[in-house]
C-alpha cells in the first residue's frame, strides 16, 4: 500500500470512531488499522504466489493427466472398431458364401420338394388302392359264402 491510501485508512478509521462516539453510545468504536511489516507483507505475497503456482501446477497437471487418458482411450476404442469392421466384413465374406452354396444347392431343393410331393400322391394312391382292395376281398368272401 502506498501512503496515501495508508492516511486516507487512517483518516477513515478516526472519522468512523468520532461519529460513533457522537451518536450512538451503544456503538463500538472503531480501532486504527495497522499496516503489517513491509518483511511480512513480501513474506505473505511471496508464500501466496508460491502455492498459487503449485495449485496451478496440480491444475495443468490434472488436465494433462485427463487429456492423456482420453487419447488412450480413443487408441483403444480405434483398434476395437478396426477389430469389429475386420469382424463384420468376415461375416459378410461367410454370408456371400452361404448364399452362394445355397444357390447352388437351389435346384436340388426343389427335386427334393418335387419327390416329397409325389411320394405324398403316391402315398394316397397306395392307401386308396388298399381300400379298394379290402373292399373287394370283403365282395369276394361274401360271394364265396353264397
Amino acid at each position: 500500500m502506498d501512503e496515501e491510501t495508508i492516511v486516507r485508512s487512517e483518516a477513515e478509521s478516526w472519522s468512523v470512531a468520532r461519529c460513533a462516539d457522537e451518536e450512538d453510545p451503544a456503538v463500538e468504536t472503531a480501532e486504527e488499522a495497522k499496516e503489517p511489516a513491509e518483511a511480512d507483507i513480501n513474506e505473505l505475497c511471496k508464500d501466496m504466489f508460491s502455492k498459487m503456482a503449485t495449485y496451478l501446477t496440480g491444475e495443468l497437471t490434472a488436465t494433462s493427466e485427463d487429456y492423456k487418458l482420453l487419447e488412450n482411450m480413443n487408441k483403444l476404442t480405434s483398434l476395437k472398431y478396426l477389430e469389429m469392421k475386420d469382424i463384420a466384413i468376415n461375416i459378410s465374406r461367410n454370408l456371400k458364401d452361404l448364399n452362394q452354396k445355397y444357390a447352388a444347392l437351389q435346384p436340388y431343393l426343389e427335386q427334393i420338394n418335387l419327390i416329397e410331393e409325389q411320394v405324398a400322391a403316391l402315398e394316397q394312391a397306395a392307401y386308396k388302392l388298399d381300400a379298394y382292395s379290402k373292399k373287394l376281398e370283403a365282395k369276394y368272401k361274401k360271394l364265396e359264402k353264397r
